[in-house]
């Protein structure tokens, strides 16, 4: 005999239709218990803002890399197989990626046709067979990726256009500069030296301004001539809008998801919010970042002007979700202070020591 809780409810009689119709709403609440919960649909990649995620930024992966460094290829699968009901611990890309979902679930319920939201990709260039332990981490954090690029050793660099990337994190610094000579917007991503509690309801994300959101036009002025003629030349061009940096596109893309909250209102309740943290000084070379970004018809929630001071202090207050920085003494400065921070690869600061591979997260897959 079934238990009681399992048993479907009895279909009524003919001369109890009416009194019976209570039943009937209930055997509809019970199937519809047991079906599973229907996911979101997954918009168009030319309607979305996608982003490109390596599996070892989303995840920790440091036994697997060990094991493929030291043991080789089959090896490594091998032991991905052994350990594909084991999910992944979250990596330094993952609080970002939670953070873009919790974005999407209020978009959906202000505009529920819209496809204007965050894709997520999960883009790797590990074999396909180990594709089901990242299926199983996925779902064990109940996230919602459902586009997968797996290259099984080649690189995924090109297919990046193809899913109409906005953003590409990895945590592989060759790959990343690959995407930026590709003309899209990347980062290497680094794990911060502690955890640090970050927003569960709002997206918050940190950009420096030179080589990232604009061109590195200023810092080639400071590296060739000095600081003095350095203020010299913004103050002569302060009208003059900088050229776009390889980060631009993505906070457009951003400006562009916190209007549709304005327009309903919800400047105050936004659960997007952007921040310049800029070395430059206000008074003689802030005006021109902020008309810039005028020029654009962009702005950030916040600009904050340090005169060289360190930036690492001013992120721990704030608190972003992801940091990004063209110098990697800025990249360290805001790991020490538990930030997520993110290498934009650009410009003329870039040597090999910047670029050099720095208590980061395991290189990307």
């Amino acid at each position: 005999m079934e238990p009681a809780e399992l048993r479907e409810p009895r279909k009524p009689g003919r001369g109890a239709q009416t009194a019976a119709a209570p039943c009937w709403e209930e055997t509809k609440t019970f199937y519809e218990n047991l079906a599973p919960k229907k996911k979101p649909k997954s918009p168009k990649p030319q309607n979305a803002v996608t982003i490109a995620v390596s599996s070892r930024a989303l995840f920790r992966m440091d036994e697997e890399q060990r094991i493929y460094t030291e043991q080789g290829v089959e090896e490594y699968v091998r032991y991905q197989l052994e350990h594909e009901n084991e999910p992944f611990s979250p990596g330094p890309a993952f609080p970002f990626v939670k953070a873009l979902e919790a974005v999407n679930r209020r978009l959906r319920e202000l505009y529920p046709d819209s496809e204007d939201i965050f894709d997520i990709v999960l883009v790797t260039n590990n074999h396909a067979q180990v594709g089901v332990r990242l299926i199983n981490s996925i779902n064990h954090y109940d996230l919602f990726i459902e586009r997968f690029c797996m290259t099984g050793g080649n690189s995924p660099i090109c297919y990046l256009k193809a899913y109409h990337t906005n953003l590409y994190l990895s945590a592989d610094a060759e790959k990343v500069r690959e995407a930026i000579d590709e003309g899209i917007a990347a980062a290497t991503i680094f794990s911060p030296s502690r955890d640090v509690a970050v927003s569960q309801s709002q997206l918050r994300v940190a950009f420096d301004g030179d080589a990232v959101l604009f061109s590195d036009e200023s810092e080639r002025i400071v590296k060739a001539h000095g600081l003095d003629r350095f203020f010299e030349h913004e103050k002569a061009h302060e009208n003059k809008p900088l050229a776009q940096g390889p980060l631009k596109g993505f906070l457009e893309a951003l400006g562009r998801l916190q209007k549709k909250f304005y327009s309903k209102g919800l400047r105050l309740e936004c659960p997007i919010r952007t921040y310049l943290v800029t070395a430059r000084s206000a008074a003689s070379s802030g005006a021109r970042a902020l008309k810039t970004l005028r020029s654009w018809g962009l702005e950030t929630d916040e600009a904050l002007f340090l005169a060289g001071a360190p930036k690492g202090p001013l992120l721990e207050k704030i608190r972003p979700h992801i940091f990004f920085d063209d110098q990697m003494f800025h990249v360290a400065g805001a790991q020490e202070m538990g930030t997520v921070a993110a290498h934009v690869p650009y410009g003329v600061a870039q040597t090999p020591q910047q670029t050099a591979p720095m208590k980061q997260a395991p290189a990307a897959q």
